[in-house]
């Protein structure tokens, strides 16, 4: 039987619509390159786009639904719109092996695959606390920030590693805290847990895109922070807002020589 490559796995993640078997599909990826079942070779292109379900909707980021604070409406609506989140950052951590795993040591792959099983374990202790709630994933509308990231930095490593990890992910670390406060004076220790080990694993994710996007600067003799404000300021949308969670980012290898040139308060 010919061995099944790791782009094939990441493949399969990616045109995955269904919830349920998106994350059975990033659960095998990853288990299986863990035992070494999976061949490093990338022989198959990454879709354009990853499949997704009919529903959630997605809009806009304008066009978004306020969440009501304070209400069992909003609490319900926070955590659907974290779920996404993590639904979408299962497709980025495959794509992100699938599209540049050959340009990198094996490393990267190693780290990228553990970071995509972290993301539908998420997902999935999210989506069952949705649904221990009464409502499910897909019951409100989301927008599609997260890919139209990634669609930017289709085409340069370097470009995905500065904005999916080192500015979205990054911005995670700094509004992660809140959220965990937030729930905890409402008494819901179960999201506070789920949102507690969320930001552990983040730290960790940033650290990864740090150290990749670091040793890929070193390789071609450029200067890390300089290179990754010039790529933020060309592919990045978005604002780099103050304030940060610097100790987080900090632990991650984050430093503010990287992000303070480009911060709006």
């Amino acid at each position: 039987m010919t061995e099944r490559s790791v782009a094939q796995a990441c493949r399969a993640v990616l045109t995955a619509a269904a919830p349920g078997d998106k994350v059975k599909a990033a659960r095998a990826a990853a288990r299986d390159w863990r035992l070494g079942r999976l061949a490093f070779t990338f022989d198959v292109a990454m879709p354009d786009r990853p499949a997704r379900p009919n529903k959630p909707e997605l809009l806009p980021p304008n066009r978004m639904p306020k969440r009501g604070k304070g209400s069992e409406h909003g609490r319900i609506a926070l955590i659907h719109a974290i779920t996404h989140i993590e639904f979408s950052a299962i497709d980025l951590a495959f794509d992100a092996v699938g599209r540049f795993g050959g340009e990198f040591p094996r490393g990267f792959t190693d780290d990228w695959m553990r970071v995509g099983g972290d993301e539908a374990m998420h997902f999935a202790l999210l989506d069952r606390r949705l649904k221990s709630l009464g409502s499910h994933y897909g019951a409100m509308p989301a927008h599609d920030g997260l890919w139209d990231a990634a669609a930017e930095t289709a085409h340069d490593a370097l470009a995905r590693l500065a904005v999916v990890p080192m500015v979205l992910e990054a911005r995670g670390l700094d509004v992660t805290p809140a959220m965990i406060e937030r729930f905890s004076s409402i008494d819901d220790g179960v999201t506070r847990r789920i949102l507690t080990r969320i930001l552990n694993d983040e730290i960790r994710h940033v650290s990864a895109g740090t150290v990749w996007f670091e040793s890929a600067c070193r390789e071609k003799g450029f200067a890390p922070e300089t290179t990754w404000q010039a790529l933020v300021t060309r592919h990045y949308r978005g604002l780099i807002k103050a304030p940060f969670n610097d100790s987080a980012r900090s632990s991650a290898g984050l430093s503010r020589d990287y992000y303070q040139a480009l911060a709006v308060e």
